[in-house]
């Protein structure tokens, strides 16, 4: 089995003048749940090369002993200092596609018409995706077959409007995931603030922060190797 896994290349956040990129959890987490079950993976960024870490993901509170063992793992390393560019990439070579998030991707992967035909074309062969944290913030520009908005209709979760007032970014990130969804017709699905939360809505796998990405990336292989049944 093969996933592709689509990482920012974006770090700067807004007009901070502070440093941003992809969250380290959300990125190690999904990685050996997909590695620690034989899962082939490629890691992509619009720009290819060492994507951008958040800096404020690798202090002492937020490591993990995924984040830690990754640091560790020269194979994995290798293969962050070496993403594949995105526009290079086709989804018919991948089986699904997983998006950990972080700040950065608001900036970058939300407009990028190399992701958003990637998702599209993810969804029109019928395979399953899965989009954590910042990262739902992806699906903005995403359309359905029919031309309709794709959450339109769908249950998702993504990094809460309570969640970026909590981290004091409200009035620096270019829009809040939650309202986002809102306006586009999803059904916002939310737990309290760091609370583990996942969705699944069809193909659609949705997981609200952090520590919601490895449960994210465990229901997404379910879904896949129910599909090969």
């Amino acid at each position: 089995m093969k996933i592709l896994m689509v990482i920012t290349s974006h770090d700067q956040l807004g007009n901070t003048g502070r440093k941003t990129g992809f969250w380290l959890e959300e990125l190690a987490a999904p990685y050996f749940v997909f590695k620690d079950s034989g899962v082939e993976i490629t890691l992509a960024s619009p720009k290819g090369g060492r994507p951008p870490l958040d800096p404020k993901s690798n202090e002492p509170e937020f490591r993990t002993d995924l984040t830690r063992r990754f640091e560790q793992d020269a194979a994995a390393e290798a293969q962050l200092d070496k993403t594949v560019r995105l526009e290079s990439v086709k989804q018919e070579d991948f089986d699904s596609v997983f998006y950990p998030g972080g700040h950065g991707p608001m900036w970058d992967i939300v407009d990028d018409k190399n992701s958003i035909k990637l998702i599209e074309s993810f969804l029109a062969a019928g395979k399953p995706i899965s989009v954590v944290c910042h990262s739902t913030g992806a699906l903005r520009h995403v359309k359905a077959p029919d031309g309709k908005p794709l959450v339109q209709g769908k249950e998702v979760t993504g990094f809460t409007n309570g969640e970026e007032e909590a981290v004091g970014l409200t009035k620096v990130v270019p829009f809040l995931v939650e309202d986002e969804m809102l306006r586009l017709g999803a059904v916002f699905s939310k737990k309290a603030n760091w609370a583990v939360h996942v969705v699944s809505d069809g193909l659609l796998t949705t997981g609200q922060n952090p520590a919601s990405s490895g449960p994210a990336a465990k229901l997404l292989l379910e879904k896949l190797s129910k599909m090969r049944k």
